[in-house]
């Protein structure tokens, strides 16, 4: 029997910085619910919005996976490892922590806000040398299909991380149902909506809700609406 949870998107905890605001899935800096500490390999789930011409000053991190999807606008990223890139939104960005790392990221646009999730993992291996990654995602793939964007694999589609997880992103007509087949034994799902309504055995996620499912092989997705998620397969024991 699937085992699951369910986090509205209402229960979710908020951070107003003025020139950030956050909305964190799971207990992240002042936000902290002992129920809501990770899913499995996956720690931190913020939906930020960045303010025009504001950003993150630069911070260190370290034995971490940090990936950025950018929903919209863009951020100018800046690290110790000499680089500097611009990512925007259709494009997605790893960072492999490891030994250490001091990053800072800037909305360069003074005139929109920047969206994007910042997600971090529990990694396999530690202590690795700090990598950063970017990659333009294929923006003619097919809707209604399960797109690959992250996996453990360096020659797979999509980004690579030390941990084994697969991120898939999706853009379901209304009335779509397609079914998700878990890669390894042991982990699960957690399904993040970014648009949309969509049914997960049984249970109905409107925007912005998060759904994790594990001890099951496969579920089902179907759009109620037209929709978008992602959906973050990973390790529940690490």
């Amino acid at each position: 029997m699937a085992q699951t949870v369910v986090h509205k998107a209402n229960t979710r905890g908020v951070a107003d910085h003025g020139w950030l605001k956050s909305y964190q899935s799971f207990s992240f800096a002042g936000y902290y619910n002992p129920e809501r500490i990770n899913f499995g390999a996956l720690r931190v789930l913020n939906d930020d919005i960045v303010t025009g011409g504001m950003g993150f000053g630069e911070h260190p991190h370290d034995n971490m996976e940090i990936i950025s999807i950018p929903l919209e606008g863009e951020l100018q990223h800046k690290d110790s490892m000499g680089n500097t890139a611009t990512i925007k939104a259709g494009e997605i960005q790893v960072m492999s922590a490891g030994t250490g790392i001091y990053h800072s990221e800037y909305n360069p646009d003074a005139s929109k806000p920047a969206k994007f999730l910042q997600i971090w993992l529990f990694p396999n291996k530690r202590n690795v040398t700090p990598r950063y990654d970017q990659i333009l995602l294929d923006a003619t793939e097919q809707k209604n299909e399960f797109v690959q964007i992250l996996s453990p694999n360096a020659d797979d589609a999509g980004v690579w991380i030390y941990q084994d997880a697969w991120f898939n992103l999706a853009k379901f007509d209304a009335e779509t149902s397609k079914t998700y087949q878990l890669h390894k034994k042991g982990n699960g799902v957690y399904i993040f909506v970014l648009k949309g309504e969509v049914e997960v055995n049984g249970q109905v996620l409107e925007t912005r809700d998060g759904f994790g499912i594990w001890e099951t092989d496969s579920f089902a997705v179907k759009a109620i609406t037209d929709a978008e998620f992602l959906l973050m397969e990973v390790p529940m024991e690490f």
